[in-house]
């Protein structure tokens, strides 16, 4: 069992960049892949970024690349999101997951945290 929880959402003004950090509990959190998605009022959720267990391999949406930068610190159990260069279609609440596999569906992932926030303003 794994237990997630997403914090530094919040408003900002586009351009601007946020870091997103999920923490999570337990002493398996290095064997889990770790996957950011994110979900905008009436869309579907969508994948936004993944890493592999050791941090050596990542991948994102094409929408993103160049501005999202997903990293993990395993002595932390935690699993990071840096956003730049924020754009007002960035705006959703944003989710971090745990999967055994290093994938982009959503269903692969077995662990989901709550989600936080992100406004970015025009």
């Amino acid at each position: 069992q794994v237990q997630l929880v997403e914090s530094g959402g919040g408003l900002v003004q586009a351009g601007d960049s946020l870091r997103l950090s999920c923490a999570a509990s337990g002493r398996t959190f290095s064997s889990y892949r770790m996957g950011w998605f994110r979900q905008a009022p009436a869309k579907e959720r969508e994948f936004v970024a993944v890493i592999n267990t050791s941090g050596g391999d990542t991948y994102y949406k094409d929408s993103v690349v160049g501005r999202f930068t997903i990293s993990r610190d395993n002595a932390k159990n935690t699993v990071y999101l840096q956003m730049n260069s924020l754009k007002p279609e960035d705006t959703a609440v944003y989710y971090c997951a745990a999967s055994r596999f290093f994938g982009t569906a959503a269903r692969v992932y077995d662990y989901w945290g709550q989600g936080t926030q992100v406004t970015v303003s025009s």
